[in-house]
């Protein structure tokens, strides 16, 4: 097992969408993802992936943007490991290839959400320093 991380090129995006669609409850269609991924890769994205060789094993996405409240920040989105490499220590170093990733950036915060039910990442996200700000709520229109 040989456990690489990098930001994963916009013209190889769409190597996201399985892994993206294994995390996502309302099942959303390979072609809608893919629509999405190709608008998101040209606004303030970049998608992170973790690696064992050459097969993608997991991603999260990076949003960089600058809050009143935060300053200059980074929201991870949508972070997903395979199953059989949790429990690992591979998202923790994942986490830390982040912070570090992003520091270098100049950032200076972190955000995420989560799934309430996912209580897992929940321990896993404080466990790596984060704290609960609020909820986040969503309106389709």
């Amino acid at each position: 097992m040989e456990i690489t991380f990098k930001i994963i090129k916009k013209e190889h995006i769409n190597s996201v969408v399985p892994l993206v669609q294994k995390l996502n409850e309302n099942k959303i269609s390979s072609k809608i993802l893919e629509q999405r991924f190709s608008e998101m890769v040209h606004q303030n994205y970049e998608c992170a992936g973790v690696f064992d060789g050459e097969t993608l094993i997991g991603v999260t996405g990076l949003w960089f943007c600058t809050r009143h409240y935060s300053g200059k920040s980074i929201e991870i989105d949508h972070v997903f490991l395979e199953e059989s490499y949790r429990s690992k220590g591979i998202g923790k170093q994942f986490m830390e290839w982040i912070f570090n990733y992003i520091g270098l950036k100049g950032y200076e915060s972190v955000e995420l959400n989560t799934y309430v039910q996912n209580h897992a990442s929940h321990k896993f996200y404080y466990n790596h320093g984060f704290k609960i700000l609020g909820y986040h709520f969503v309106k389709k229109m």
